[in-house]
């Protein structure tokens, strides 16, 4: 008889994140503006439908209600890559970029493997790293530096035992953004020593200065893509993966198998109208996250000697500080019961800071920012 040996089981920290945004559907008082969310302007079915004309309503009726393959469809594959401009081979498809980072942390699991990781980021990633036994190794973006990308932090990092980097540009809570140079003087550390460098493209290419080209047109990197934030349509749950690598583009693919075998045909015959039409798309977020960025500009030049900043050079998110020092978590819980919801720093290991979405609630951002102003005008943080 053969006997297997596998763990009994594998422990995830708390995900105080989404625990805390869960509360928007059930807050009461209910929840008015959403300034915590990570993405931008929503889009109804009939919205995104609308770009591609009469025709994409019956074009979706007939989509068959089945199984996609397990790499994506063929039309979502071609589409991406042809955003890219690169081969369709190295596309894979996947349930959001969540599932993309359990793919990498999945493979990078191995005994005395170690992985370079953002402080603060997405929490996803320490958990992980966590849960599948790899020893974490932070390189930190600090406020009093601009919240900078430090890449001599990272070469310091790693060694013969570091299975990837991971650096998300825009970064997520940050908005801090690597330029092009700085990406190609990574990539060409990390291929040197044949160390994978994963670089997080969610918020590409959502850019308030400078803009930056994808780290996709680069040999030896994996890039991580989704629907959710710069595409602004998170309800769609489809993310990809960029991999030149044919051995890890085999693994990935049957590592998915497992674990979620495919999207829906819906949603993947969504995400090709959006990337057909990313630019239309694209111009909204960037139209309300700079008109929102000029309202914040006005707001923290009032409110200094109470909340600081950096100011993003990408993406929708800022991550604010308490300049006394005091928790930020505790002010978000006020905020919340005058029907705005902020996104406490704890989440990320900063309890000081707290994140605020410039994006999400379009229209109704400055309604929020005027409530949150009222709140500090009359000494809402000094209460506690």
């Amino acid at each position: 008889m053969e006997i297997i040996s596998v763990p009994l089981s594998m422990e995830l920290s708390p995900f105080l994140l989404d625990t805390w945004l869960e509360q928007k559907f059930s807050a009461n008082p209910p929840v008015e503006f959403d300034l915590g969310a990570s993405t931008g302007p929503g889009w109804t079915l009939r919205e995104l439908l609308a770009l591609a004309g009469p025709e994409a309503l019956e074009g979706l009726l007939d989509t068959r209600l089945f199984y996609t393959s397990a790499a994506g469809s063929k039309d979502l594959r071609e589409a991406l890559a042809g955003m890219y401009d690169i081969e369709l081979e190295y596309i894979q498809v996947c349930t959001g970029s969540a599932e993309a980072l359990w793919l990498l942390f999945f493979h990078a699991a191995e005994p005395g493997a170690n992985v370079v990781l953002p402080n603060p980021g997405f929490p996803t990633n320490t958990a992980l790293a966590d849960g599948f036994g790899l020893e974490t190794r932070l390189y930190t973006l600090r406020r009093e530096e601009g919240f900078r990308i430090d890449l001599g932090q990272i070469r310091g990092l790693v060694d013969s035992r570091t299975a990837f980097v991971l650096v998300n540009t825009p970064h997520n809570p940050t908005g801090a953004v690597l330029s092009d140079a700085e990406m190609e003087e990574l990539h060409d550390f990390c291929a040197g020593r044949g160390v994978q460098l994963v670089s997080d493209e969610v918020y590409h290419p959502i850019y308030h200065g400078t803009p930056a080209r994808s780290a996709a047109r680069l040999p030896h990197a994996t890039v991580l893509g989704d629907f959710s934030k710069a595409f602004c349509l998170s309800g769609l749950r489809v993310g990809w993966m960029v991999e030149r690598d044919a051995e890890r583009r085999r693994r990935y693919l049957n590592a998915r198998s497992y674990f979620t075998a495919s999207n829906t045909a819906l949603g993947e015959r969504l995400a090709v109208l959006a990337v057909r039409h990313r630019d239309a798309i694209y111009g909204r977020a960037v139209r309300v996250a700079q008109a929102n960025l000029r309202l914040l500009d006005g707001f923290f030049a009032e409110f200094g000697d109470v909340l600081r900043w950096v100011r993003p050079p990408g993406g929708m998110i800022a991550f604010p500080w308490m300049h006394d020092g005091s928790d930020g978590r505790e002010f978000s819980k006020r905020m919340m019961a005058s029907g705005v919801m902020l996104a406490p720093g704890d989440c990320f290991g900063m309890p000081e800071h707290f994140r605020l979405g410039f994006a999400a609630s379009g229209e109704k951002f400055s309604g929020g920012l005027a409530r949150l102003a009222g709140a500090l005008r009359k000494g809402l943080v000094q209460a506690g």
